[in-house]
């Protein structure tokens, strides 16, 4: 059964302290930003849903697939056809992160603190927002699986674009279609690879339809089962494939832990993927609640108080 506990029991308590429990995996997702002010794509009011293909710059029939499907604008056939409703719908967003306009949340300085007591054994986020990078933790021990907004590539040949000539690139080029940039050009030019001169650079994001990193697979052959002796889930509701297959990948009696607002429901029913095994002891444990007030509940209960708070930004 998926046991829904208010406060960190002390069974798991006892567990995550033990030196039995030396390698945590983390599987995070967008809730783990929200507290941060990061717009969540899929949520009502986020940029699916409000979403406005008329102002793109872009052909009749591309603005009708978009309006039919918003998802369209971050699919790879589109952006390959043509790079400015990607650039478009994502300029504030991708200029804000250069910035550090939204900053890393308690949640993830608890990740990092996992890092420094010697417990984290991997981060995979599917978060493309890059507050992951800001806390310290290990560039090699951070999987973005979804790829990241922080660096700046070409979806064609592959090669790095320097992301500071990107962002001047980027006010220059592309235009405002939220209307906050009076300085911004009324209409689009594209913005070219330095080495294959096509229009097709842009964050390393995953695009819809494009394989993901292959770090994700090399990691996650080397991780599980074996070296995961807890999977904690944070902020995700494991709707997106393969990410959420994680959660199957570990031992049958390794302990899984879900930290989230809500339950996760999935064609495994009510318990979500966590109700495949099912085994003797209790090894899943759903802590409910915003992910900031369920981490301090757990940094407390572990003791953790003190290292958190010299950690935490002052």
């Amino acid at each position: 059964e998926m046991e829904e506990y208010n406060e960190p029991p002390q069974d798991l308590i006892d567990y995550i302290l033990s030196d039995e429990c030396k390698g945590i995996a983390v599987l995070s997702g967008a809730g783990i930003s929200v507290s941060a002010g990061i717009p969540d794509f899929r949520s009502p009011g986020g940029m699916y849903d409000t979403l406005r293909p008329e102002l793109l710059t872009a052909t009749t029939e591309q603005q009708q697939l978009m309006e039919v499907d918003p998802t369209a604008v971050v699919e790879c056939g589109m952006f390959f056809s043509n790079q400015f409703p990607y650039l478009e719908v994502r300029k504030p967003f991708i200029i804000g992160t250069a910035e550090e306009k939204w900053k890393a949340t308690p949640s993830h300085w608890f990740l990092r603190l996992l890092h420094d007591k010697q417990k984290l054994l991997r981060l995979y986020t599917q978060n493309i927002d890059g507050l992951d990078l800001q806390v310290g933790i290990p560039n090699e021990k951070i999987i973005n699986v979804h790829g990241t907004i922080g660096s700046i590539s070409c979806e064609n040949c592959g090669v790095e674009y320097p992301r500071d000539d990107f962002m001047n690139k980027l006010k220059s080029n592309i235009k405002d279609i939220y209307g906050i940039d009076e300085t911004a050009p009324k209409e689009s030019k594209n913005i070219l690879c330095l080495k294959c001169e096509q229009p097709t650079v842009k964050p390393s994001t995953v695009l819809y339809g494009s394989s993901l990193p292959s770090n994700f697979f090399t990691c996650v052959e080397e991780d599980f089962p074996d070296n995961v002796d807890l999977l904690l889930v944070i902020g995700t509701s494991l709707t997106v494939y393969p990410a959420a297959g994680l959660v199957d990948r570990v031992s049958p009696t390794c302990r899984r832990v879900l930290v989230n607002r809500d339950n996760v429901v999935s064609p495994f029913g009510s318990l979500g993927v966590f109700g495949k095994q099912k085994i003797e002891q209790n090894r899943n444990y759903f802590l409910k609640g915003n992910c900031d007030e369920v981490i301090e509940k757990l940094v407390n209960a572990l003791g953790w108080k003190e290292d958190f708070n010299n950690l935490l930004p002052k």
